[in-house]
């Protein structure tokens, strides 16, 4: 880690240190080699963390700690690492503002800072997490909690929410819930149980070639289903969780005895409070060239953009490419041509053993990768989850090879 002077300038400045700033970090050094030591990524965090697999952490069928490595570690060769947070953006002055006080130049700024978790907004919910029987996949310190509540689970219902927020991979919130299903069977407890899924969302996928399958998995499994509910609080001392109808804001109250909790999720407060944002308040770019749509030497890639697609991991792959070269593009002042169509990827984990690769473009329309039904269950593709796809990650991904 290199500390910048009071004022520094760097070519390029990349907010964030996760799969989509790394990603591109890697990829424009490999580009362009003349750019090393000129680029800087700005993250506080430590560690570094492959998401994706949390959700069989979650289920037993992955190891914790084979998700985590050192931020340094990832770091690409020729990149400076400023472990450091962004507290203001002026892009008229092509300025960024850290928590440490550094004013930081740039000619090319990318943002690529991910996703807020907002587990505040959730009344009761922070007091109670990771215990009895409240859980989530979503952070690292609480993962472990949910195989835990799965295991010890005894009958009675089971919650599994949904918000009706962008989240990380829209399919996780079930996936988890598919998994516990099976683990209730194999323990002897789902006769005796209900499992429900509530959303916030008005259906269980978006694009309808999924959703069918979908639909069949719940009808075997006998999942009970309410949509367009958002989770607001958890009375963790009488075990009940309270939702509210996104539409009449009538409230509901259901008893759990385990509940599996994807909290709302938002652009991170500095992009929100900020000029780059759109109304909506994540970072506004153009959705074909990622280039930001007021400010011309400003890119935005991930979860922490308006891109009107799902927030995955292997979006961000699809869209890598495309923001260096058009940078490049830039950079030489050539018009910025290369688009994304919005491709992204969801491994929906069915059961153990089981899973239905959905992969769709901004129009929802399947772009499968195989020459095969992939809207069907198959073990080949959980195989993929489970053990390639770590692998691709670590070794290609971020090492801007794929």
């Amino acid at each position: 880690m290199k500390k910048p002077g009071h004022e520094t300038r760097y070519k390029v400045v990349i907010v964030g240190g996760g799969s989509a700033g790394i990603t591109v970090a890697a990829r424009l050094l490999r580009e362009r080699r003349a750019l090393r030591e000129s680029v800087a990524i700005i993250d506080p965090a430590t560690k570094h963390y492959y998401q994706p697999l949390w959700t069989l952490v979650g289920a037993g069928e992955a190891n914790r700690e084979s998700t985590e490595r050192e931020e340094a570690s990832v770091i690409p060769d020729g990149a400076v690492w400023l472990q450091d947070t962004i507290t203001e953006f002026q892009p008229d002055e092509n300025v960024v503002i850290t928590d440490s006080g550094y004013k930081l130049y740039y000619d090319y700024l990318i943002i690529a800072a991910g996703i807020q978790i907002d587990w505040n907004k959730i009344k009761g919910l922070k007091e109670s997490i990771g215990k009895d029987g409240v859980c989530s996949n979503y952070s690292y310190d609480y993962v472990e909690s949910t195989w835990e509540s799965i295991q010890s689970f005894k009958g009675g219902s089971a919650l599994f929410t949904n918000p009706n927020t962008p989240v990380k991979c829209g399919g996780a919130p079930q996936k988890i819930m598919y998994l516990a299903d099976d683990y209730f069977r194999k323990s002897g407890v789902r006769s005796r149980s209900k499992v429900t899924f509530i959303s916030g969302g008005a259906t269980i996928f978006n694009v309808e070639k999924y959703a069918h399958a979908l639909r069949k998995v719940i009808e075997r499994k006998q999942i009970k289903t309410q949509f367009n509910h958002n989770l607001i609080e958890i009375n963790s001392r009488n075990k009940q969780a309270i939702f509210e109808n996104v539409n009449t804001r009538e409230r509901v109250i259901m008893q759990y005895d385990m509940i599996h909790v994807v909290p709302p999720m938002s652009a991170p407060d500095f992009i929100k409070m900020s000029p780059l944002a759109a109304e909506s308040g994540w970072l506004e770019v153009d959705q074909y060239t990622l280039q930001h749509k007021r400010f011309h030497n400003v890119f935005g890639i991930g979860d922490c953009t308006n891109l009107p697609t799902s927030k995955t991991g292997a979006a961000i792959r699809k869209q890598a490419p495309v923001l260096v070269k058009n940078l490049l593009c830039l950079m030489r002042a050539k018009p910025v041509v290369h688009t994304y169509d919005g491709y992204t990827s969801c491994p929906l984990v069915t059961g153990y053993g089981k899973l239905i690769l959905a992969e769709f473009d901004y129009g929802l329309n399947p772009q499968e990768s195989f020459p095969i039904d992939q809207s069907r269950e198959r073990f080949s593709m959980y195989v993929l989850k489970k053990n390639l796809l770590p692998i691709m990650y670590w070794n290609g991904m971020l090492k801007g090879l794929m």
